[in-house]
Parts: C-alpha cells; sequence; structure tokens
C-alpha cells in the first residue's frame, strides 16, 4: 500500500468535500438539522458530506470498511476509515469557524493515515505513517516550548456527559491559572491539527469518539508530538479520553489531569 499516494487522494476527496461544504454554509438553514441525542447536532450537510466520503474512498480501496460519524458504511475486522464528515456541526449551524472534515485510516487500532481539513481557513493538514505531518503540502512540526506556564492549550466540554463535570472544572481551574490560557475551538479536529503545528502545546478532552480524533492523532505523533489518554491503560482513539501534546510538557500535564481526575474506570 502506497500511503503517500493514497493520503494525497484522500486530501484531494477533502478538498472535494470541503468545497460542498463551503457553498452549503452560504444558504444553510436551522430547518434541516436534526438532534441524535441531547445538544448533539445533525445536518443534511453532514450526511451528504459522508456519502461523499464514503463513495470516494470506496474507490481509493475497495476492501476498506468504515467506522463513521452517520453510520455510512459498514465496518470490517482489518482497515477501516474513520470519518467525521463535518466536526464541529455546532459551529457549522451557527456560521461559527471553525469546522473540519477528517478522515483516518486504521489497521484494527494502527493507524496509516489521517487528514483534516480545515473548512473555513481551507487549511488541509495531513499526515501517513512515517511520512510526517503537513498544512497545504508543506512540513509542520510541533511547538518546543517545554514549560506547562508557557503553553497555550485547547480543550473541549461534553455537551451531554456531565456525570464528570466537577472533576472536569477542577481541572480546569488549575490550568488556566498555570497556562497561558485555554481556548476552546469546538472542533477536536482543529484542536489536535493546530496543536501538530505548533499553534497550541497541547489538547486535552473526554467523552470524544474515534472519528473526531483518529486523524489528529497521526497528525500530532508524526509532527513529533505525543498523544495518549488521560492514564496509561487508556486508548486515545477508542478509549473516549484524549491528551496531545508537544511532548514537551506531556508529563507535567499528566500530573495536573491525573491529580484532578480520579475516575473509578481509570
Amino acid at each position: 500500500m502506497d500511503l503517500k499516494k493514497l493520503t494525497e487522494q484522500v486530501a484531494l476527496l477533502s478538498r472535494d468535500v470541503a468545497a460542498f461544504i463551503r457553498v452549503e454554509s452560504q444558504r444553510f438553514t436551522d430547518d434541516r438539522v436534526e438532534n441524535k441525542s441531547l445538544n448533539n447536532l445533525v445536518s443534511y450537510v453532514d450526511k451528504e458530506a459522508e456519502q461523499r466520503f464514503v463513495e470516494g474512498l470506496r474507490e481509493l480501496l475497495p476492501e476498506a470498511g468504515f467506522i463513521a460519524e452517520e453510520g455510512t458504511g459498514e465496518p470490517s475486522q482489518g482497515l477501516n476509515w474513520v470519518i467525521d464528515p463535518l466536526d464541529g456541526t455546532t459551529n457549522f449551524v451557527h456560521g461559527v469557524p471553525s469546522y473540519c472534515t477528517s478522515v483516518a485510516l486504521v489497521q484494527k487500532e494502527e493507524i496509516l493515515l489521517g487528514v483534516v481539513l480545515e473548512v473555513t481557513r481551507d487549511e488541509c493538514f495531513a499526515a501517513w505513517r512515517g511520512g510526517g505531518a503537513t498544512l497545504n503540502g508543506n512540513p509542520i512540526s510541533v511547538s518546543t516550548r517545554d514549560q506547562l506556564q508557557d503553553s497555550l492549550l485547547a480543550t473541549g466540554f461534553p455537551y451531554d456527559d456531565f456525570g464528570f463535570e466537577s472533576e472536569y472544572m477542577d481541572l480546569l481551574r488549575e490550568l488556566m491559572h498555570r497556562t497561558r490560557g485555554i481556548r476552546r475551538l469546538g472542533s477536536a479536529a482543529a484542536d489536535l491539527a493546530y496543536v501538530a503545528c505548533g499553534r497550541f502545546e497541547a489538547f486535552y478532552e473526554y467523552g470524544l469518539n474515534s472519528w473526531d480524533v483518529a486523524a489528529g492523532v497521526i497528525l500530532v505523533r508524526e509532527a513529533g508530538g505525543r498523544v495518549s489518554g488521560f492514564h496509561p491503560a487508556k486508548d486515545p482513539v477508542f478509549d473516549e479520553e484524549i491528551v496531545a501534546s508537544n511532548n514537551a510538557i506531556h508529563e507535567e500535564l499528566l500530573e495536573v489531569i491525573e491529580r484532578n481526575w480520579q475516575r473509578q474506570d481509570a
């Protein structure tokens, strides 16, 4: 499998889908939005974008299955495309940047490639195993800041799982005092891409799905960063909690998280 060529093809497909999303953003209305669950929105744009991805990716790699947010296609026991057709739907619905497309190819639990396209900025982040990470074709790397106090972090807040609200607020409170600031973009794919290119030193969040983060995880790793769960036993893609950093501040950040995050399933 030529991962470099495949990544380039996925990037081209992502640009096509992003162009569709960009056009629809100019004529979007609330009457075509549904609630999958509390505050979990889906629109016709999500569904159509996913269908376009599945059709295009099936042509590139017919043997691969699909793990897609809106349920298009079926997963396989081996290779799977992991797709979020519009990460940041709430932002999109309200006309707020940023929102992304996110596509990764995984072999069981190993990520082979990933492409995140930030639609409003037309920024295409891409990486494949062993090939480094790029932004619009130019190599990128994580930042070199090595102190938490000098770092800018990103996070997200759960929209329907408030069972650990107290712990999360305790964590947020400490990090507010120990960093340069914390941003909440509303798109985990964008957060991870921004860690990969050095705009953020780290990103952390819980309650995410594989399609939110799979592509971003390989971006960060191939850009020289580190990705883990909140605890060593947790998988950052499939266990719904993630810490991604420039590596230099990872241990310091984990210490803060572990002190404030005492979950029963840790």
